[in-house]
């Protein structure tokens, strides 16, 4: 198919077989070896797995809302640059989590008018602004609720390194990603709670995770 022609390259050294297109970036040393230089593609390395930017950004730039989309890792989260108009970030995230593994889909997502430009009309990267997570929180600092509202604030406040989690806090915008989320459903049974972890997922806000998670257990 396309992607293995792609990858795959007729080799011009032997005049047979094939080449592999690691997308890596290296230089010839004096001594014969190879010195990796960086990747020459949008392929990065998070926690441990290789995601691809282009594609992140081909499946959030097809959201109805969405006019042009960029992704880059900043602070070992993922976040998404877009323009069109101002969605909620619950859509856009949900819109991911149809097409990408939740590895793939941003932590932050930042709404701009237009995305910046270097003087020869290509993407400045650079100029892309810091996100502000603080203010990410829209609402208001509200108490958790509950037994279940308030362990699950201890645990995320002691995985996430934050100071303190509302019962609107979500999980994802705190920092969140899924190797926290399998150590989170293990701390919680430890507790003698049972999680799951896509729920946290799709339900990423304390009050919304710990009610579905109220419920689960009803369940059992």
């Amino acid at each position: 198919d396309d992607l293995t022609a792609e990858r795959f390259l007729a080799d011009p050294f032997s005049g047979s077989g094939r080449l592999y297109k690691t997308g890596d970036l290296v230089r010839y040393l004096a001594d014969g070896n190879l010195e990796y230089v960086r990747r020459n593609d949008d392929q990065v390395k998070l926690r441990g797995l290789r995601i691809e930017l282009g594609e992140i950004e081909a499946h959030l730039a097809a959201h109805v809302a969405v006019q042009e989309a960029v992704v880059l890792v900043r602070d070992e989260r993922l976040v998404a640059y877009y323009t069109g108009v101002a969605a909620e970030v619950e859509a856009l995230r949900a819109h991911l989590l149809a097409q990408l593994p939740d590895y793939m889909v941003p932590q932050l997502f930042v709404h701009l008018e237009a995305l910046p430009l270097s003087p020869n009309g290509k993407l400045d990267r650079k100029a892309l602004p810091a996100p502000d997570v603080g203010a990410l929180r829209t609402h208001a600092y509200e108490a958790p609720q509950g037994e279940i509202e308030t362990t699950m604030a201890r645990l995320w406040t002691e995985l996430l390194s934050v100071e303190r989690v509302g019962r609107h806090d979500n999980f994802l915008e705190l920092g969140g990603h899924s190797l926290l989320a399998v150590s989170l459903i293990g701390r919680l049974r430890q507790e003698g709670i049972e999680a799951n972890v896509k729920a946290l997922f799709e339900h990423s806000t304390l009050w919304e995770y710990a009610a579905i998670t109220e419920r689960m257990e009803m369940v059992l």
